[in-house]
Formats: structure tokens, sequence, C-alpha cells
């Protein structure tokens, strides 16, 4: 059932096969959470937000008319949340108490004094992710959701012009000035630093 297009697996599940389902789950666990976790920032959330996903797609299976391909549904169905979840918090106004903080993972409420970084925050991999990782936190929303579809979820320019609802030249126009951001950001990572 691996090998089937996930359009005949929603088909199937449409039909009562549960399997269908599964499989579905199974390849698509990492790709929507990761995006999820990344768009909001707070693993909990990410969470709460995949699940509502499949609860999406259980709601709606008969909905879709494969007009697009299911993983463009599906990351549209994602985007949305994680769109509705970020404006809730605005009106919020501050962090919850019980969220992560994104470098630490630690509730802010239970943060306690730290004397310095660990051994493996030194840890000269692990630094430059990180700088990265704050480069891409520091995009844009529009550039920095466009980069994470086409680089870490792996999507066509068409695709994720479908999944955020402009024409596919205002993708790569995106995707073109969060590369130039990053490599700006980060040019000094290919300096060679003396030891």
């Amino acid at each position: 059932m691996s090998d089937l297009r996930d359009e005949v697996l929603l088909a199937a599940y449409r039909e009562g096969d549960s399997g269908a389902f599964e499989t579905l789950l199974g390849r698509y666990r990492g790709p929507i959470f990761n995006f999820l976790l990344r768009s909001v920032r707070d693993r909990g959330r990410a969470e709460e937000l995949y699940q509502d996903v499949w609860m999406k797609v259980i709601e709606r299976c008969d909905e879709f008319r494969g007009d697009a391909k299911f993983s463009t549904w599906l990351y549209t169905i994602a985007r949305n949340l994680s769109i509705d979840h970020q404006r809730k918090m605005k009106f919020r106004g501050h962090a919850s108490l019980d969220a992560s903080e994104p470098r630490s993972g630690q509730a802010i409420g239970e943060r306690v004094s730290h004397f310095g970084p660990s051994t493996e925050q030194l840890a000269i991999g692990g630094v430059v992710r990180e700088r990265i990782a704050r480069a891409v936190e520091a995009l844009p929303e529009e550039q920095r959701e466009v980069f994470l579809l086409r680089q870490l979820q792996g999507l066509a320019f068409r695709e994720i012009s479908e999944v955020v609802g402009v024409p596919a030249n205002t993708v790569k126009s995106r995707m073109r000035y969060a590369l130039e951001r990053l490599r700006h950001t980060l040019s000094d990572l290919d300096e060679p630093h003396e030891v």
C-alpha cells in the first residue's frame, strides 16, 4: 500500500480503508510536523496543530476533488491552521508561561539560572545550526514560509504557489529575497576563521 499515490490512498480511506489513512499519516508525519514546528516555534502547539490538520482531513476528505495534489491540499490546511494560531497569539499579547523557549526547549515558567553555555552549545556545528535557525526565523513571514516549504519540505514552486495562494513568480521572488537576506546575514560563515 505504501507505493500507492496519495490521492488513491485518500479515495481508499473514503471507502472505509483505515490502513490507507495510516499510510498517509506515516508518509506525512515528519514533513507536516516539521513545517508546523518551524511555523509556530513551539513543540506542544505544533503537536496540537498536527492533530488538527488530520482532523480537518477527516472532516473534509469528501471535499478533496483532485484539482491539486493531496500534498498541496494538506500543506494548505497546515498553513491555514498555523496562520489562525499566529493571529490568536497576536491578540494574546504575551507568551504562555507553559510555552517552550525556542533555544532551550524549556518552559518559560520553569527557567532556572544558567551559568553559561554547555559543551554541546559551544560545538561549532551547534553554533552554526543555531545561527542559521535564527537567520531563517528573522526572515519576513512571507519569505520564511516559502523558504521552509521549498528547502525543508521540498515542494515545487508551483505547489507552493497553490499552498500560499499567490502566483508562482511571486513565490520565486520571495524565495530569491529570502536567499539574498540569508546570504547577507550569514556571510561571515564563509570567511576563514583563525584557530
